[in-house]
């Protein structure tokens, strides 16, 4: 090697020394600011990937399901031990604590407080936490609970809306969709702890190894956030509950110690404003047919409205989108309803798979309506149920604010998560008129305000996600649904 190999050498090897140790101090400030706040961080999460592989790789059923695949498909063993070994790497994340806590929550602290106002209620105790009301349901639950968090998916911001209201608590593992496999969103998502799969994959071997991954960190303490609808609502209601992944923590349960320490929390969240609301009507008139706009089109959409704001922005006139809102639900044990599915089948991990799901189903419906109890009502989501209660396309001011002001008593009556503070029915039309004027759902004429029809399906998709909470305006807000009806999607809440 010549003189200039081995410079480059000595320097190539200098630098990485800087970076392993600028790294390792880096990880032990993040490591210590996490133990100084009591953050909770299972120590599960910093076990490193190769480990878990190993692991996945000597597990008994894994290795039977690869027996069952190599036989039925007519492959070679090894040929079958590769694809579970692109399973585990795809599947499985490398958590950090520095990109979680000094990267991920500075990062989405700014975001949300640049596009939201967050808000975050605990229905439990009265203590008022920082920043919140209510008492943090962490502190209700024994030290050593596995806790799950079941939760409605109205975003894709969901995911850090809810890392961000529970940072200060938990790290939550989330299970995320084929749609975040694109770099640098991979990667992002693995390093905060998210593990990846499949949706509408049918094969058994990847099942199992997925099954057998939800339940290694669910044995281990990890806790885990789970979307129960399995993807976005795209009308606005609660769709109806998947039960695959809440099926799979759910196994651990045949160890007695395990159950024990089983813990679901009903997770609710809502916005004044969801950023993909467009996208996912033109979803749903996809399914009834509808064409789509070109790919085109819509690229000048997103042109125009990155345009727009930023045209906003340098002209000092940059609102927030309203409320985003989240309400953390009475944490309630497993234990007492695996113990009656026992009584009643003999054993709910010995009966057919079948009558298992069909009862990790009910479960699973049980926990969306306690999430539906607790939905958070926003101004726009008001504004927009009020305005759907009326028939026609013109409400007077006065007779607005008169029904805003009645939901909103109907709403208080039954318990529901009215955003607190928000002042009188006035006050909170005003905070909703400033999106609604600005995304042109209404317009000001005369004495009211008339609602345009190009964007009255976004009037439906507000206001059903708390039609269910309206007691007697319920039914009106329903019969003037504008979007198309998936009665097979959607389930009866309350």
């Amino acid at each position: 090697m010549n003189n200039t190999g081995w410079v480059f050498l000595a320097l190539a090897s200098v630098g990485i020394s800087v970076a392993i140790v600028i790294w390792w101090r880096a990880s032990g400030i993040a490591l210590r600011a996490v133990h100084r706040s009591g953050v909770r961080v299972e120590r599960f999460k910093l076990t490193r990937k190769p480990f878990i592989r190993a692991t996945l790789l000597a597990d008994e059923e894994i290795a039977r399901a690869v027996k069952e695949h190599a036989a039925e498909n007519s492959v070679d063993e090894a040929e079958a031990w590769a694809r579970v070994e692109e399973y585990i790497d795809e599947i499985v994340p490398f958590f950090n604590i520095l990109t979680y806590y000094k990267v991920g929550l500075v990062v989405s602290r700014l975001l949300l407080n640049f596009f939201y106002k967050v808000s975050a209620e605990y229905a439990v105790g009265s203590a008022p936490a920082a920043g919140s009301t209510g008492r943090s349901s962490q502190d209700t639950l024994p030290r050593d609970a596995i806790v799950v968090y079941l939760m409605n998916h109205r975003s894709n911001a969901d995911y850090v809306l809810v890392g961000y209201v529970l940072s200060g608590q938990v790290a939550i593992s989330y299970a995320v969709g084929e749609w975040a496999r694109t770099f640098p969103l991979e990667y992002i998502f693995k390093s905060f702890g998210a593990y990846f799969i499949r949706r509408k994959y049918r094969e058994k071997l990847y099942h199992t190894v997925l099954e057998r991954y939800v339940q290694l960190i669910t044995r281990n303490g990890v806790t885990q956030g789970i979307f129960l609808e399995g993807g976005l609502s795209r009308d606005g209601k609660l769709g109806k509950a998947k039960v695959g992944l809440l099926d799979y923590v759910l196994g651990v349960a045949r160890d007695q110690a395990m159950r024990d320490r089983l813990y679901v929390v009903p997770v609710a969240i809502n916005y004044d404003r969801v950023l993909e609301d467009r996208s996912l009507i033109r979803e749903l008139d996809a399914r009834e047919g509808r064409k789509r706009p070109p790919r085109y089109v819509q690229l000048g959409e997103v042109i125009r409205y990155v345009w727009w704001n930023m045209a906003r922005l340098v002209a000092r006139r940059w609102r927030r989108y309203g409320r985003a809102s989240v309400v953390i639900g009475e944490p309630f044990a497993l234990a007492p309803w695996l113990e009656r599915q026992d009584r009643e089948t003999g054993g709910l991990f010995d009966v057919e798979r079948t009558e298992r799901l069909s009862r990790v189903q009910m479960l699973s419906d049980s926990v969306l309506e306690r999430i539906a109890a607790i939905i958070p009502v926003t101004p726009v989501t008001l504004a927009c149920a009020a305005i759907q209660s009326f028939d026609g396309d013109y409400i007077a001011h006065d007779l607005l604010i008169a029904r805003m002001s009645e939901m909103r008593d109907v709403l208080r009556e039954l318990n529901a998560r009215v955003i607190h503070r928000e002042g009188s029915a006035e006050e909170i039309f005003d905070r909703a008129w400033r999106m609604l004027k600005m995304r042109r759902v209404l317009v000001r004429v005369g004495a009211g305000y008339s609602v345009m029809s190009g964007n009255r399906a976004l009037v439906s998709y507000y206001a059903n996600s708390i039609s269910h909470l309206l007691g007697p305006f319920a039914q009106a807000v329903r019969e003037r649904d504008q979007l198309p009806a998936l009665a097979a999607g959607t389930i009866s809440v309350l």
